[in-house]
């Protein structure tokens, strides 16, 4: 196993969507090891693929004292959100950015496992904020996209010129 490298802003490659995993073989497996010895070093509760420079759809996610445990999701969709509300956030690939933005607090997805398997998933609370998170990095989306327009404002103006936190502030 190795402890990928985290790609920050604004390195392009975050807002470049990532392709499906079609092949389920040794270098997907080394793969999510890499990403799951990542997050364990990062200190984060979650991580994408692309943040490491793997433009495929794969998140892994530990949230501490949940009951989910870590969890790979390959390939994964949203399929039902519920009860909104405002969260804080921030972001491996935004250092030093931290801000609220609304997020479900339980979301059913649907994601294959490392052989392939697909299977439906309910997760709540900072898991499902967690997946939601993730989930955004595989489409090119940033936490920092979702803030308001006042705080995009003062962060563009507090870094000159916004340094890639935001596609329309």
């Amino acid at each position: 196993m190795a402890i990928l490298d985290i790609i920050e802003i604004p390195d392009e490659r975050l807002r470049q969507h990532s392709e499906p995993v079609s092949s389920f073989d040794e270098v997907l497996q080394q793969q999510v090891d890499d990403l799951f010895e990542t997050l364990a070093h990062s200190g984060a509760i979650g991580l994408s693929a692309p943040q490491a420079g793997i433009l495929k759809r794969i998140i892994v996610v530990h949230v501490p004292d949940d009951d989910f445990g870590p969890r790979l999701y390959i390939n994964p969709e949203i399929l039902r959100r519920s009860k909104s509300r405002f969260v804080e956030e921030s972001c491996l690939s935004v250092p030093g950015i931290e801000g609220n933005v609304v997020r479900c607090i339980r979301v059913t997805l649907r994601a294959q496992d490392a052989h392939g398997k697909s299977c439906e998933f309910e997760v709540d609370g900072l898991h499902a904020v967690c997946v939601q998170h993730e989930i955004d990095h595989l489409d090119g989306i940033l936490f920092t996209d979702r803030l308001s327009w006042f705080k995009k404002l003062r962060l563009r103006m507090a870094s000159g010129a916004g340094a890639g936190l935001s596609r329309a502030a």
